[in-house]
């Protein structure tokens, strides 16, 4: 289910021609209207979408997306699927294709509008001191909020939660009975940017975090919302202190991730997955179900279902223990 997101304002009035035109491409039919832009597996049938690498081209023959950015040589395999939209710098295009849609996705700007809580109008809800909230912020009753904590602007917070402190929430939906403890920023832009000529041009994000229900998120965790999808944390999944979530990081169900273990964007982690301390994953990665990975392990590959692996780069336990006796 797709959840609408209440964070960034959107232009409504795109179409096709105005797409074409930042992209310096000839106008086509005028009538066209373009909802949004979006990944390949998210993307409706009024979406534009995009393609960087080939490796995604099971995903696009299932994408509901009309037309697609993608380069030359992609062209040739992806016509038959869609109607691709061939430009020298995808990357490129979709900063300036995102930033038509959403002209302050590249912003993180300060919530300046945020005050001092109204006790009356949230009840059966305890805050500490110097607690600030944003505009239409929502908290379900029995939650608790630590002292110093920022919750800005949309933010949906659940019953029975507890936000410890000193702790930054933006661009986030929360569930029930979630536990976030002192010193976590969540739902801030991700590290993501590409490189244009002489300078680094930031990358947009426009989506949002999403935890759901029973999750615990320790201490000094960095949860990045998602660029062009969003950041999501499965039901029941305990996260450790100083976990770094990269954005657009899909982590499943029932997870158990201890300290200091980092994500990199865009990976997509299974149900029932445990991760030792120090471990790193890689971008764009699909890690199986019940998986086991080892502290200090380096995941630069897709992980199969019940796979138990450790060592840098990670294989198969059985042969990591032979090769270190």
């Amino acid at each position: 289910m797709k959840i609408k997101n209440p964070f960034f304002k959107k232009n409504n009035n795109i179409y096709l021609n105005d797409i074409l035109k930042i992209l310096g491409k000839n106008k086509e039919n005028k009538k066209i209207k373009i909802n949004d832009i979006s990944d390949l597996s998210s993307a409706s049938v009024n979406d534009i979408s995009f393609i960087s690498s080939l490796k995604y081209l099971d995903i696009l023959k299932k994408t509901k997306a009309k037309f697609v950015i993608a380069n030359e040589p992609h062209s040739r395999k992806i016509k038959y699927f869609c109607k691709p939209i061939i430009v020298k710098n995808v990357l490129k295009s979709i900063y300036d294709i995102t930033k038509l849609f959403y002209p302050d996705s590249l912003n993180d700007a300060v919530d300046f509008l945020a005050v001092t809580p109204n006790i009356v109008k949230y009840k059966n809800i305890k805050f500490g001191s110097n607690v600030l909230l944003g505009n239409n912020v929502k908290i379900g009753k029995n939650t608790i909020i630590g002292h110093n904590t920022i919750i800005e602007s949309n933010v949906k917070i659940g019953v029975s939660c507890t936000i410890g402190n000193n702790v930054l929430i933006k661009n986030s939906i929360i569930g029930n009975n979630v536990r976030i403890l002192d010193g976590a920023v969540i739902g801030k832009k991700g590290f993501g940017f590409f490189p244009d000529k002489k300078k680094n041009i930031r990358y947009p994000h426009r989506g949002m975090v999403i935890i759901h229900d029973n999750v615990e998120i320790g201490c000094n965790n960095t949860i990045d919302r998602g660029s062009l999808s969003n950041t999501i944390i499965g039901k029941n999944t305990f996260i450790d202190n100083q976990v770094h979530i990269a954005h657009n990081v899909n982590i499943g169900n029932n997870c158990i991730i201890t300290g200091q273990v980092g994500f990199a964007g865009s990976s997509k982690i299974g149900n029932s997955v445990m991760i030792g301390g120090q471990a790193g994953i890689s971008g764009h990665l699909k890690i199986g179900n019940n998986v086991q990975i080892g502290g200090g392990s380096g995941v630069v590959k897709n992980i199969s279902d019940n796979s138990k692996v450790m060592g840098y780069p990670a294989k198969d336990i059985r042969n990591f223990l032979k090769e270190n006796k």
